[in-house]
């Protein structure tokens, strides 16, 4: 009996560690910003705490703790530098990159909120693009649990274990020197034994394809676009379409949504009209929403959102092909769309437009907190969150009446995604990592 009540105790621990959710990735297990995780919190806040400490024989004011009880705020870890990059969650430990002045960093945290170890990957030539926005810390790491990739504005696209230590490195740049005005903020895509990217920018417009074990090439591909004014400067991610008939792998830039076969690069469909006024100052940042039936591709300056069936889509996808079905009037310019109980959800700075998603026939727009918006959206147990530059996140219920549950306010600036993992939501800002839950 005592046997059988170890063996039982045991196998419901193993099974509750099976079912937590990893984050591996920018945009989540499936790459759609979803996450199955239950009961996460919908309330908190928390007030930082600093004290003046000697550093390196400066005296600088360090985090201490919080002001008072926290609601709902685990931890919070304070960070060398900012960043953009969405962190990538696998087990017990949480991957994302961080420039402090010229130096980038590729830091691992435990999930106690403990650095567990923290390594110099690249030197930048910029501390910042675009004033005070952009940064060589924006692309999100990607974890099999095993290994890290991780591309940073520099160039640079390497591969390590989870314990730190480098396996491999290559330089982009050997495509062409970047010729992009705000940096390149690419996230690698992995799937099955190949690393993918699209790289563009002035001075190469390319999909690619690497051996996620040394890095090696296996395919490159051109792939042209309007390639006038700001359009080859490509701000969005590559993504891998998983539906019947696939995989694919899903690029975005240079005023073209297009899709190309795996095993070579060749291209399968072209999404066009994307820049319906050949506009010079076109540039892509916010990147496509893919799902195995649905794919929603936006564009830029209040331009068009497409949606078009993936499944048995060839060549140019325009209102003549039977795949493309429906062209929205206006589109989010940074933050991605993405698919709730069949209503797309599109974020500006300040207002979210729900969109039917058979039809593309718009159900309502409503403000959620007026900030600028650079972190995507996520969505987990019938709630959809939001997260604003200046701190600001907001919790707003999945369904055709926009209700807002709570709006939240930590004392950071956020530029990345929020990202799901065993039961917490982290939010990484620049001063810090939060992990915010009950547990």
């Amino acid at each position: 009996m005592r046997r059988l009540l170890l063996a039982c105790v045991l196998t419901a621990t193993l099974t509750a560690a099976a079912s937590a959710d990893n984050w591996p990735q920018w945009r989540g297990p499936k790459n759609d910003g979803h996450s199955a995780e239950k009961n996460l919190p919908t309330e908190w806040g928390a007030e930082v705490k600093y004290v003046e400490k000697d550093v390196n024989g400066k005296k600088q004011k360090v985090a201490d703790g919080f002001v008072g009880t926290p609601k709902n705020v685990v931890w919070a870890c304070p960070l060398p530098g900012r960043g953009s990059s969405t962190p990538a969650i696998w087990g017990d430990r949480i991957f994302l990159t961080a420039q402090d002045k010229k130096d980038v960093f590729l830091i691992c945290v435990g999930t106690d909120g403990k650095e567990k170890w923290k390594k110099q990957i690249a030197t930048s030539q910029k501390e910042s693009y675009r004033g005070s926005e952009g940064d060589d810390a924006s692309a999100s790491c990607t974890t099999d649990g095993k290994h890290v990739w991780t591309f940073v504005g520099t160039g640079d696209l390497l591969c390590h274990d989870v314990d730190g230590k480098e396996v491999w490195r290559e330089d982009l740049q050997k495509y062409g020197k970047f010729g992009i005005q705000f940096g390149c903020h690419w996230t690698p895509v992995v799937f099955g034994d190949h690393v993918y990217l699209q790289v563009m920018h002035r001075n190469a417009q390319l999909v690619v394809a690497l051996k996620k074990d040394t890095g090696k090439q296996v395919w490159k591909v051109e792939r042209k676009g309007y390639s006038k004014g700001e359009s080859p400067d490509t701000y969005a991610s590559a993504f891998v379409w998983e539906g019947d008939g696939g995989p694919l792998l899903i690029a975005h830039g240079n005023d073209y949504c297009t899709a190309h076969k795996l095993e070579d690069g060749a291209e399968v469909w072209r999404v066009n009209g994307l820049n319906p006024t050949n506009n010079g100052a076109w540039r892509f940042v916010s990147s496509p929403l893919v799902t195995p039936t649905l794919i929603v591709v936006p564009s830029c300056k209040n331009g068009p959102t497409v949606a078009l069936n993936p499944v048995g889509a060839k060549g140019t996808i325009d209102e003549d092909n039977k795949a493309e079905l429906w062209r929205f009037k206006s589109t989010p310019d940074v933050v991605s769309p993405i698919l709730v109980d069949g209503i797309v959800y599109l974020l500006r700075d300040g207002p979210l437009t729900a969109v039917d998603a058979k039809t593309g026939a718009q159900i309502y727009q409503a403000d959620v907190a007026k900030q600028i918006h650079r972190g995507h959206m996520v969505a987990a147990d019938g709630k959809i969150y939001t997260i604003g530059r200046e701190g600001a996140c907001d919790v707003v219920q999945a369904g055709k009446e926009f209700k807002k549950l709570a709006t939240n306010t930590l004392p950071d600036t956020f530029y990345a995604s929020p990202a799901i993992a065993d039961g917490r939501i982290y939010l990484r800002g620049w001063g810090h990592l939060w992990a915010i839950g009950t547990k």
